[in-house]
């Protein structure tokens, strides 16, 4: 026998819905019957994501661009449940060959996201509802190239926690995920993508890598679980338990 839908009737809003994890949370949100809105600074793959999905809405923007997100959330004319932020790089370098004026808004980034879309969608989200954003493990262990990322590892899930009490009943949690297979990953590594897959499989718990589907399942479980605000849930493979080599 079928089960019912998680998410029946509600609206989810992905930012950075057209590729990766929040294309793969919006079809998981979609499949547990929400509607969804999606945005994204590509607007050809941005609209692709949309037909694929019947999205109930698309806006193509740059998510850090603080007036265009005002704006797409003022222009929002119905309340929302769930809003999910995938939105945002990453910076890695040594310190001898950092770049400082790259460096300066990469520690910026995804705070201030986080507060500015916090500050936007909280008044068009129903209680009960989550805002949901991302964050990585892999920069909790000291390592050489991690001293941005580490910046962030750190401050989100305090931001998260602090935030869940400025906007409630509007629910505030993080996912914190190690290495996912996504379009970012194989940007990032290049040539390097499939040995790294090859020494996940050989030295994960899970002996499988992490895939966006994975993360989107625990998404949708933190939208569903109204008992959840204000925490960081690890997804990672059992990364952390690895010792390091």
């Amino acid at each position: 026998m079928g089960r019912e839908p998680d998410l029946p009737g509600q609206t989810v809003v992905v930012i950075g819905g057209s590729s990766g994890i929040g294309l793969e949370t919006a079809r998981r949100a979609r499949a547990e019957g929400a509607d969804v809105i999606l945005t994204g600074r590509n607007p050809e793959r941005l609209q692709h994501a949309a037909k694929e999905l019947d999205a109930r809405r698309t806006a193509a923007f740059d998510a850090t661009d603080s007036d265009s997100l005002q704006r797409f959330f003022q222009d929002l004319e119905e309340p929302v449940d769930h809003v999910m932020v995938t939105a945002g790089g990453q910076y890695y370098a040594r310190l001898a060959d950092m770049d400082f004026a790259r460096a300066r808004p990469a520690i910026d980034e995804h705070p201030m996201l986080a507060l500015q879309v916090t500050r936007y969608a909280a008044g068009k989200m129903r209680p009960g509802g989550t805002l949901l954003f991302m964050a990585g493990t892999g920069a909790r262990r000291p390592g050489v190239s991690l001293s941005i990322a580490a910046i962030f590892s750190a401050a989100m899930p305090a931001l998260v926690a602090n935030l869940a009490l400025e906007v409630a009943p509007v629910r505030v949690n993080l996912i914190a995920a190690g290495f996912v297979d996504t379009p970012l990953s194989a940007s990032l590594l290049g040539d390097e993508l499939d040995k790294r897959r090859d020494q996940l499989r050989a030295t994960l718990p899970i002996r499988r890598v992490v895939e966006p589907a994975d993360v989107a399942a625990l998404a949708v479980h933190i939208m569903t679980n109204t008992a959840l605000t204000g925490a960081t849930y690890d997804v990672d493979g059992g990364e952390q338990l690895v010792p390091a080599s």
